[in-house]
């Protein structure tokens, strides 16, 4: 968690011009690109609907499910360790590197372990450790965190791109040109690739009928991870899961079209077992972590069971027109956006994020983007209902609300209410706007207008009206 609130993080990128253009193009682009993509396939809507299906049957089994990934994964030689939580999951992937000796170890982009904050466990255990998907590579060198769950520096432009390679150890002769940076981190990568003790990936899917874990890249660096290190840890959450390779090819259709608008993702991994006699690459040993950290408590709540259909395709970040606004860090959890507006508070019941669900207009944009046709908008809701009922909400909030509830529950009270509120707005009102930052309507006002009350109600017109036959 970053530091300070929704708000004073809200009003810091609200400041950051920079920052607001290149989310705003970055996700405009996504959106289009994704809009493009889907109407090419064709049948969307039956697609989406099928994979709902398949998430909705894996989650209601996922017991099963994974005690068949796991014993798959066992026949062909690798090793599964589960964790309750990120201490123990850290502590699993601590004592995994320890026995290799390892020094140095390569990762491939993956939203868990920077949920479990691995990175810094083993650094303080003097391990190297080296973000090879370029987007990570570049928040790693900032210190920072993702962005966005696919593209993790939207936020950074070429010249502070370039500064940080400078600073890393790049020629001050280095320019902007997009090709010399890729060139600069192209070669400084491929020497970690070549040394590495360790290679630790994520886990887009896990196919139970085979054991197999499916990784969709972009950039070939995860090939590298999983193939050239003699030691390959997997961390999963629990939830990502396929019960078959039918189940797959669904899901290789509509992850890649709704994340960056691909028809297909250009490099789709599937690492079934480590290296096997005769074969000339692949690791020694095969790790796979599959992580709870919170996943099991939405379980069996038929209200918020469906987040863990979640594929992280980020869909609904690029349609959110608050995530647009104040980007990926304001929200000060690993994930931003709608997803992370209702997933953060359900891994982490917690008081901290308790604010996020109201990082929302409850527009429902993100329920439409979504392939696998999460109620994103009847979750956020539910969670702020959650908030109410834990006490989670400011005093003023519930006085207000009681009031409101107090005048709306008589229709005499809410004609008196009504008749005083009109009244008394002359003290904030300016023509049609109330534009007064006072209290609690400087939430509303600093940053837009609020329409002020008519001078004349409907029903007052329309009692008028017809008292002179008009109606």
């Amino acid at each position: 968690m970053t530091d300070g609130g929704l708000v004073a993080r809200s009003r810091q990128a609200l400041q950051d011009e920079f920052l607001r253009a290149a989310v705003r193009f970055t996700t405009d682009r996504l959106k289009g690109r994704k809009r493009a993509a889907s109407d090419q396939l064709g049948h969307w809507e039956a697609w989406r609907e099928q994979a709902r299906a398949i998430r909705e049957h894996t989650i209601q089994h996922l017991d099963y499910y994974l005690s068949q990934f796991a014993q798959r994964v066992r026949e062909r030689g690798g090793q599964v360790h589960f964790a309750r939580d990120g201490e123990e999951a850290a502590g699993i992937i601590e004592r995994i590197v320890a026995e290799q000796s390892a020094r140095r170890v390569v990762k491939s982009k993956s939203m868990v372990s920077e949920e479990i904050h691995i990175n810094a466990r083993l650094a303080q255990r003097g391990v190297e450790v080296v973000e090879t998907d370029l987007g990570e590579f570049i928040i790693q060198l900032a210190g920072e965190m993702p962005s966005h769950i696919i593209m993790p520096c939207i936020h950074k432009n070429r010249q502070q791109i370039r500064e940080l390679f400078v600073r890393d150890g790049a020629d001050p002769s280095l320019g902007t040109d997009t090709q010399e940076l890729l060139a600069y981190a192209r070669r400084r990568l491929r020497e970690k690739f070549l040394t590495a003790d360790v290679g630790m990936t994520g886990c887009n899917f896990a196919i139970a009928e085979t054991g197999s874990i499916v990784l969709f890249t972009n950039e070939g660096n995860g090939r590298m991870v999983s193939s050239l290190p003699r030691t390959h840890i997997v961390t999963m959450g629990m939830e990502r899961i396929l019960p078959t390779f039918a189940d797959l090819e669904v899901m290789a259709n509509l992850l890649p079209r709704s994340a960056t608008g691909q028809k297909l993702t250009a490099y789709m991994s599937v690492i079934t077992g480590p290296r096997r006699p005769g074969e000339v690459d692949g690791p020694e040993e095969l790790h796979v972590v599959i992580i709870d950290n919170g996943r099991s408590k939405p379980l069996g709540d038929p209200e918020f069971q469906p987040i863990l259909h979640c594929i992280r395709c980020g869909a609904c970040l690029n349609v959110c027109p608050v995530y647009r606004h104040i980007g990926g860090h304001a929200y000060g959890s690993v994930y931003p956006g709608p997803i992370g507006a209702v997933l953060s508070p359900l891994l982490w019941d917690d008081p901290t994020y308790a604010e996020l669900p109201y990082a929302s207009s409850l527009c429902g944009a993100c329920d439409e983007a979504c392939p696998v046709k999460i109620p994103l908008h009847d979750m956020l809701v539910a969670l702020r209902r959650r908030n109410v009922e834990r006490g989670w909400v400011k005093a003023g909030e519930r006085s207000a609300f009681r009031a409101f509830a107090w005048a709306f529950a008589r229709p005499g009270r809410y004609r008196i209410a009504m008749r005083t509120a009109r009244r008394g707005q002359v003290l904030v009102r300016r023509g049609d706007v109330i534009r007064s930052r006072l209290g609690p309507l400087a939430g509303w006002t600093v940053s837009r207008d609020f329409p002020a009350l008519a001078r004349e109600s409907f029903r007052e017109r329309y009692a008028r009206l017809k008292n002179r036959g008009e109606v």
